[in-house]
């Protein structure tokens, strides 16, 4: 076995949701993310925004999926994506207040008390993201 295994960066990531059309749409609409594939009898669609790959999944019974808690359930905490800085953090936070489906925890804000800003909210089908603008 090798001494040096490492990884090299996420490949993808899965998310399952109770409603994947208005999931999908949330992350072709404002995010402009482009439909790389699909497999309709999961169903399940994979997503590119040309770095990062997002795979939805369809909740097989979504009138009895329970909404995230952050606190309780093992798994996935949020998905940071990175914009292009803080004018982009700042338009895409503008955009978002008016999404109905999306909440916003909190608005664009230093990180750790540096100059990377970020915010974090909960997209359609309770996901909850962040969206981190590193100093370059």
């Amino acid at each position: 076995m090798p001494a040096n295994i490492t990884t090299k960066g996420v490949h993808h990531v899965g998310l399952t949701v109770p409603n994947l059309k208005i999931t999908l749409a949330f992350f072709m609409d404002v995010l402009a993310f482009e439909t790389v594939g699909e497999k309709p009898d999961y169903p399940a669609v994979f997503l590119s925004d040309g770095t990062t790959m997002v795979t939805l999944w369809q909740a097989k019974g979504p009138a009895k999926t329970i909404p995230f808690d952050r606190h309780n359930v093992v798994g996935l905490h949020h998905l940071a994506l990175i914009v292009d800085g803080n004018d982009v953090l700042h338009e895409l936070h503008e955009r978002l207040v008016l999404e109905d489906a999306v909440i916003i925890e909190f608005a664009p804000e230093p990180l750790g008390g540096g100059l990377t800003q970020h915010m974090m909210c909960f997209i359609p089908g309770g996901i909850r993201l962040e969206f981190i603008a590193p100093v370059a």
